[in-house]
């Protein structure tokens, strides 16, 4: 077993090195923005992150998708492509309301994915509740793993 000794930092070089340490600074040399510039000046993309998994008959897809509306997104699909379009819209500011922080990201997204040969493109299943979007789709019946049984030669003259 390992023991942890946690000592001090001492001697010269070591306050002169974070001196002039300024986080404001390395927020904005990362992201080309100071972080206290107003919201209005600042873009990020609002970029869900998809869950995608594979199980015995079906490819399942899930998102967080909270404050997009069912009519603001659209799923289609061209060939073994599906897309994913939408958008979240940003909340009205009002005049005289003071924002002290401003970090939810807001605006369109497209995200697309290439499916398998075996997904069944016609079957695909879509919900949207309470902020996750789930997406079911079947694969093929003819992609789906069967059991092949074994006839015996036992027993059969020839």
């Amino acid at each position: 077993m390992a023991t942890i000794i946690r000592r001090p930092v001492s001697g010269p070089a070591f306050p002169a090195l974070f001196a002039e340490f300024d986080p404001f600074r390395v927020v904005e040399g990362l992201f080309r923005v100071h972080p206290t510039a107003d919201a209005s000046l600042r873009h990020a993309e609002f970029a869900p992150s998809f869950d995608v998994k594979e199980t015995k008959d079906a490819f399942l897809f899930k998102a967080d998708l909270p404050g997009v509306k069912e009519s603001d997104l659209e799923i289609s699909h061209n060939g073994n492509r599906l897309s994913i379009v939408g958008k979240r819209e940003a909340e009205e500011r009002k005049e005289g309301e003071n924002y002290f922080m401003f970090e939810r990201h807001f605006g369109s997204f497209q995200r697309t994915f290439t499916l398998p040969e075996s997904a069944d493109v016609e079957q695909i299943k879509a919900e949207l509740h309470a902020g996750v979007l789930s997406l079911q789709i079947p694969k093929r019946v003819a992609a789906q793993p069967r059991k092949i049984t074994i006839s015996t030669s036992e027993g059969k003259k020839d």
